[in-house]
């Protein structure tokens, strides 16, 4: 807006302001003729004595943290976040394992394994569906725990006393047999109540997840080294799998798992061993059918 200017020859006046009140704006300069110039900056206008003044925007609240410190506490926060709910579906796993292993799948409450996980009923619906989706996680949970121990028992068995293949898939059939009858957590909740609440379906598809794989890669490699007759991989390792599932499942059930572990132990190492090479049984020595540091029973 243009500075209003004193015509020529009109006294001066002051502007009209209140008494005692100072000054806005530095005085600006006059030529000769004492005619103020018409300003070029802002702070040298004034505006109209009676027109409505621009209101002044209030500024938005910023914090005073720079932007990078605002992303890592972002960050942080985010990762307690994530932390607080993995430990607290750690925490109703761990539950349910316990109440499952001592009192079966049936006779567990959901209240009993929020109590024990000291978390709330909203929080167990909010991780699982529902006692049978979180029964499922503590199963395929035990059963991954068993294979690996099973792997890593045969390593360490092979690299103590190498052996051919066959014997080493023969000698692992063995040891699961002794974790049936052994193993609390996996007699009774993968091989009780697992095939009881999953259904055979969802019982033939974890054997397949956990099992299969690593049965038939045994089981070809066997084959490579001409320990067994050369077979169709497919079906046989159902036909191992099936055979290897019913004889834990009948040690874990067994009125005298002990009893029961020694005979299905000779039992099932007879019927593998006529998988041997033209079925010549003196070519396949039967392993050792007990556990540890037990006697050996073979036949």
């Amino acid at each position: 807006m243009p500075c209003r200017e004193r015509a020529p020859g009109a006294p001066r006046t002051e502007s009209a302001r209140p008494p005692g009140s100072r000054a806005t704006h530095p005085e600006p300069a006059r030529d000769g003729r004492g005619l103020t110039p018409r300003c070029h900056q802002v702070v040298l206008c004034v505006p109209p004595p009676d027109g409505p003044r621009p209101p002044h925007p209030i500024p938005a609240r910023q914090s005073h943290l720079p932007r990078h410190r605002l992303h890592h506490n972002q960050g942080v926060t985010r990762s307690r976040r994530t932390e607080q709910t993995a430990d607290t579906r750690q925490a109703l796993i761990s539950a349910a394992r316990r109440r499952f292993a001592e009192q079966g799948f049936a006779a567990t409450g959901t209240e009993e394994i929020v109590a024990d996980a000291q978390v709330t009923r909203g929080a167990l619906y909010h991780h699982f569906r529902d006692k049978a989706e979180l029964f499922r996680t503590v199963m395929e949970q035990v059963a991954t725990e068993v294979a690996e121990q099973l792997v890593a028992g045969e390593l360490a068995r092979d690299a103590e006393l190498p052996s051919d293949a066959w014997t080493q898939l023969r000698q692992g059939f063995q040891s699961l047999l002794d974790i049936s009858t052994a193993d609390s957590d996996f007699q009774r909740i993968v091989l009780v109540d697992g095939p009881a609440v999953l259904g055979n379906e969802a019982w033939d598809a974890l054997v397949e997840r956990h099992g299969y794989r690593l049965l038939s890669e045994w089981l070809e490699r066997a084959m490579a080294e001409e320990r067994i007759d050369p077979l169709p991989v497919g079906p046989l390792t159902r036909l191992v799998a099936a055979l290897l599932s019913e004889a834990s499942i009948y040690t874990a059930g067994a009125a005298d798992p002990d009893n029961a572990r020694a005979e299905i132990g000779i039992v099932l190492d007879r019927l593998l061993r006529g998988l041997g090479r033209g079925g010549d049984l003196a070519e396949q020595p039967p392993v050792s059918v007990d556990s540890g540091t037990g006697p050996q029973r073979t036949r």
